[in-house]
């Protein structure tokens, strides 16, 4: 004869089983698994079709990886395939760290982000100013990219093989100041100015004495435990892990080799890391853990996602500027990131810091198609990128915002 307690014992097992199979939580990674098999299967799928070598996605939340993508070669020389040791460049996903270190200075009240420029850069007096004083500039407008400054660092030659990647050395920058101008009234308006950015790099080396890789790594990799991100050349004990890049135009591969050196553009675009330390970085920014205010205190790391400038605008999302940080708008959903492209390397990152969440997206190939005249007619792996956050901010990050 079965008793009524065991009865009534197995029922509120069932009962208990049933809710928590069908709790929100249980329902959210349901969700989750499929919304993510289908990213993931869009992901593998154009990187085989448009012959990427190799790619990687994560997909955070609430401080843990929810789902990750190693796809294809590191280096398809040696047959080493990407895993999640592999180290990528993630070119100007570095402005997001420059920008940090800013703000640490400024916490520090060692600099006001409303400070003249040329108080800390004075060679930038010999910068033509067709729209009023040089004092006019300021640190703020330099992080929103609307100082009015052109966008790349150095716009004459690069067509050579013997030309240097990037300017080597401070001067070489001086000495063009005087053939500079600025290109419409500061504050105005944004226009993307990777120069800019490295005038920030500069003010942080001349405030804090260090070259800027050292002051990043004393002061953001060491204390977020990254300890596998470095700039530029790669240390021997970490070649093993480090990715190859490559250019595809017109279905002709070229190898660009492991390393190349970013020079004085380092704080615009020279960290190489594995996902492992941007995990680590993503977290910071979203504010997974308990820690993080003796990197930067919350209060001024939201400060920094507070738009300045619209940057453009469209059916489909709208891009502005914040501080160093892109703010995107797709309907109701708000997120904050970056993107980098550099040689063969393309990523981007977007957090939403309120739900916890963040996805991180890196590939090791860039492809391009040109007509016969040699004129540019599709950016191949650039409409990937942009239909990739599509697709992730429309299918995977609704499960956690809405």
């Amino acid at each position: 004869m079965i008793r009524l307690p065991c009865i009534l014992f197995s029922l509120a097992f069932l009962i208990n089983q049933f809710v928590l199979f069908n709790s929100a939580p249980a329902q959210t990674e349901a969700r989750f698994m499929l919304a993510w098999q289908g990213v993931q299967d869009y992901f593998t799928t154009a990187l085989r079709e448009m012959e990427i070598v190799g790619g990687s996605m994560m997909f955070l939340h609430a401080g843990e990886v929810e789902g990750a993508v190693y796809y294809g070669m590191a280096d398809k020389d040696v047959q080493r395939p990407v895993d999640k040791h592999t180290i990528y460049h993630w070119a100007s996903i570095t402005k997001t760290f420059t920008g940090i270190a800013i703000m640490q200075l400024r916490d520090r009240q060692l600099l006001s982000l409303d400070h003249a420029i040329i108080d800390y850069i004075p060679e930038l007096k010999a910068v033509h100013n067709p729209y009023g004083d040089m004092r006019n500039i300021t640190i703020r407008q330099l992080m929103s990219h609307s100082a009015g400054f052109r966008d790349p660092t150095w716009p004459w030659g690069g067509d050579q093989d013997w030309h240097p990647y990037e300017p080597k050395e401070w001067q070489q920058l001086v000495a063009m100041m005087p053939y500079t101008e600025i290109l419409f009234k500061p504050g105005s308006q944004y226009r993307y100015s990777n120069l800019g950015i490295v005038f920030l790099g500069r003010i942080i080396e001349l405030i804090s004495g260090d070259d800027f890789e050292v002051y990043i790594d004393k002061n953001i990799f060491k204390p977020l435990e990254m300890y596998k991100s470095y700039f530029d050349h790669t240390p021997y004990h970490l070649l093993a892990f480090r990715s190859n890049n490559y250019y595809i135009i017109n279905g002709e591969m070229i190898t660009n080799g492991l390393d190349f050196d970013t020079g004085v553009t380092v704080s615009n675009g020279g960290l190489n890391a594995p996902l492992g330390d941007m995990m680590k970085y993503l977290n910071f920014l979203i504010g997974n853990g308990d820690s993080y205010n003796g990197i930067l205190n919350r209060s001024s790391l939201e400060e920094m996602w507070h738009i300045q400038h619209e940057v453009s605008s469209d059916s489909k999302l709208k891009e502005s500027i914040a501080l160093n940080f892109f703010i995107i708008e797709r309907g109701d959903l708000q997120v904050i990131g970056h993107t980098g492209e550099q040689k063969g390397f393309m990523s981007f990152f977007y957090i939403h810091p309120k739900s916890r969440i963040g996805c991180l997206v890196v590939f090791n190939t860039v492809v391009n198609t040109f007509n016969t005249e040699g004129d540019l007619v599709e950016l191949n792996t650039i409409n990937l990128r942009r239909n990739l956050r599509l697709k992730i901010l429309d299918e995977i990050f609704p499960i956690y915002t809405n």
